[in-house]
């Protein structure tokens, strides 16, 4: 697997503000997700993953089962179900709230591209490879 025992940082993005805004983040932490560059790293533990997210301003961790639905608090607070899955080197992620949003990670040697979708909005996010 591509990702196994790698660390991905934020290097450029696409259309980010407009998704926070589209799935209802206020205008201030907007602003704050706008200017962090956080890295990302999944984990495998026997049947458990855990997909950390860690910034100067906000860390998260969400631990999953692959294909079992579970709550999940996202970072600007909302709960939403959430179901991940993972075929290959890529990651599916779709969260269930008022509306359904889908976050696909396509993990490389190289670099962690993230595609969020929610209704028409569309956003990239390039992370290259640091450890």
């Amino acid at each position: 697997m591509a990702w196994e025992g790698k660390k991905y940082k934020l290097d450029k993005q696409e259309n980010f503000e407009e998704y926070m805004k589209a799935i209802g983040v206020g205008m201030v932490l907007r602003k704050m997700g706008m200017t962090v560059s956080p890295t990302c790293y999944l984990v495998k533990n026997g049947d458990e993953y855990s997909f950390h997210t860690d910034s100067t301003f906000k860390s998260s961790v969400i631990k999953f089962k692959l294909g079992e639905e579970f709550e999940n608090e996202t970072l600007d607070g909302r709960k939403v179900q959430t179901v991940i899955t993972l075929d290959g080197d890529t990651m599916t992620q779709v969260e269930k709230g008022e509306k359904k949003s889908e976050i696909i990670r396509e993990f490389s040697d190289t670099e962690l591209v993230v595609t969020c979708t929610f209704d028409e909005i569309v956003s990239k996010r390039w992370y290259k490879l640091v450890a």
